[in-house]
């Protein structure tokens, strides 16, 4: 089992749509309520601090490896997908250093069942934060994953799939990221 340290930074910005039951208000209106509770969509801390969910990472790197379809050399047609679904975790929820009071929102029309495409529209506010950096841990309890391939995989899953709302794997553009550097602990 190895641990590597990931410096990384935004190559676009991260929107959150984390689901959440605030209460509606007696007689509040929908549009009303989702001025109210927007930033109820942010993923944080127990101090109200934005972090990246660990699984949106793991979930990623997973999906890059998959898309990549990279062959693990000496075993035929295997890949390396099964490994990183199944050996890779990230350790924690890397913070971003933005407080949920002081994130930035965008508004943006939206499909009202989330189905692209299904008729009526509304109007939907997301949290968004234009740039970012942080620091995420990840354990790999296989070696059957080099350092080369998982620095191959996280770069793909950066630039090709990302995290968040809107990501280029869901046809978007935001949660784009790309690693500054690797800290490799054997």
């Amino acid at each position: 089992m190895r641990t590597v340290k990931v410096k990384m930074v935004s190559d676009s910005p991260y929107s959150q749509s984390k689901m959440h039951e605030a209460d509606k208000l007696p007689k509040e209106r929908p549009d009303d309520y989702e001025i109210r509770t927007w930033r109820e969509k942010c993923t944080t801390d127990s101090k109200g601090n934005i972090v990246i969910p660990a699984m949106a990472l793991k979930f990623s790197l997973a999906a890059a490896a998959k898309k990549l379809g990279m062959q693990i050399p000496g075993r035929g047609k295997s890949t390396y997908t099964k490994y990183f679904e199944a050996d890779v975790i990230c350790v924690d929820n890397p913070p971003l250093g933005v407080h949920k009071d002081n994130v930035e929102s965008v508004r943006i029309n939206a499909n009202a069942d989330g189905v692209r495409g299904s008729g009526k529209r509304v109007w939907r506010t997301f949290p968004v934060i234009p740039k970012w950096e942080s620091e995420a841990t990840f354990m790999i309890m296989d070696d059957t994953i080099t350092k080369d391939v998982f620095e191959d995989v996280f770069h793909a899953a950066g630039m090709g799939i990302g995290i968040g709302r809107f990501r280029p794997e869901k046809g978007g553009i935001n949660g784009r990221f790309s690693a500054v550097s690797f800290e490799w602990n054997d």
